[in-house]
C-alpha cells in the first residue's frame, strides 16, 4: 500500500514550499489517509480509469487515487503547487502515470487525455463555476465525487421545492443527477475552515436539449432565481418580452404562470424555452 500524506508530511512541505494556504485559492489541505481511501472509494474509482483532480494541492488526494491504479490528470493554478507535485508522488508512488497542468481549471478548454471521472476537493470559493464550466466543456465526464462546502453541495443535490433549490441546483441538473455521498469533518483538513464539508456524487445523463438550448435556459434560470420570490410572470418578463407575452408563453409550456422559479426542475425550463414565442 502506497504511502500517504498524513498532518506531519503536509505541514513539512508547505515549510518547504514557503506556503501560507489562502482563502483565495480555497487551500486547505485533507491531512487525513482514511479520508483520502474513503473519497476514492465512494467515487468508485478502478485500476486504469482516466481520473481528472482539480486543485491537487499538496498531494493528498492524488496518492490516494494513484494508490488505487488511477491514471491521474491534475489541474492546479498555483505554480508553486503544480511544481512540487510530480516530485511527491515520484517519492511516493514511483513510476505512477501522472499529468500535472499548471492552469486555472475555469480557463480549461481541452486536455490531452478524455477523463471518465472527476474527483477533488475543490476550492471552495469557485467550486460551481468550475463544475458547470468542466461538464461544459468536457463531454468524457461519466461520473464525479467532489468535495466542496456543504452548503453548496446541499444546493447541488436539492430537489424543486426544497430551501435551498437555486441556479446551481437547476444549471447542475442540466448535465445529471447529483446526491449527496456523505459529510467530512472538519478537522481533517489544514487549516481547519469554518465551514462543514460534504461529498457530492454526481452520474452524467444525455443533455436533455441543444447547446443553443442549455444557454437560454441558463439565461431564464438566472433571470428566475435573480428575484426568485416574484412570480414568474414577472421575473422572466424581462427576458420574455413582458408580463402577457411571458404569461402566454408559460401557459403554452405548460407552466403556472404565478409559479415562482423554485418550483421548476431543468425539464420545466426547457419546455418554456421551447414553447411557441
Amino acid at each position: 500500500m502506497s504511502p500517504l500524506l498524513g498532518p506531519v508530511e503536509v505541514r513539512a512541505l508547505a515549510e518547504e514550499l514557503d506556503l501560507q494556504p489562502t482563502k483565495k485559492l480555497g487551500q486547505n489541505f485533507v491531512v487525513d489517509a482514511n479520508t483520502v481511501r474513503r473519497i476514492v472509494r465512494t467515487a468508485g474509482v478502478e485500476p486504469g480509469d482516466e481520473v481528472l483532480e482539480v486543485g491537487p494541492g499538496l498531494g493528498s488526494l492524488t496518492l490516494g487515487l494513484l494508490e488505487a491504479g488511477a491514471r491521474v490528470t491534475a489541474i492546479e493554478i498555483d505554480p508553486r503547487l503544480a511544481r512540487r507535485l510530480p516530485v511527491t508522488a515520484d517519492e511516493l508512488a514511483p513510476g505512477a502515470p501522472l499529468t500535472v497542468i499548471t492552469e486555472d481549471a475555469l480557463r480549461v478548454e481541452e486536455l490531452p487525455v478524455a477523463p471518465r471521472r472527476l474527483v477533488a476537493n475543490l476550492p471552495y470559493n469557485v467550486s460551481v463555476p468550475v463544475l458547470l464550466h468542466l461538464l461544459e466543456r468536457l463531454d468524457s465526464l461519466e461520473s464525479a465525487l467532489v468535495m466542496v462546502q456543504a452548503e453548496v453541495g446541499q444546493r447541488l443535490a436539492a430537489a424543486p421545492g426544497s430551501k435551498v433549490y437555486g441556479s446551481p441546483s437547476v444549471k447542475a441538473a442540466w448535465y445529471g443527477v447529483w446526491s449527496a455521498a456523505g459529510m467530512v469533518s472538519r478537522q481533517v483538513f489544514w487549516p481547519v475552515p469554518n465551514v462543514d464539508s460534504i461529498l457530492v456524487a454526481f452520474s452524467r445523463r444525455a443533455a436533455p436539449g441543444t447547446e443553443e438550448e442549455r444557454r437560454e435556459v441558463f439565461r431564464l434560470v438566472d433571470a428566475a432565481f435573480g428575484q426568485r420570490r416574484k412570480m414568474l410572470r414577472q421575473s422572466l418578463g424581462e427576458v420574455l418580452g413582458g408580463t402577457a407575452a411571458t404569461s402566454a408563453r408559460l401557459e403554452r409550456a405548460g407552466v403556472d404562470p404565478t409559479a415562482r422559479g423554485e418550483v421548476l426542475d431543468v425539464d420545466d425550463f426547457l419546455r418554456i424555452v421551447r414553447a411557441p414565442r
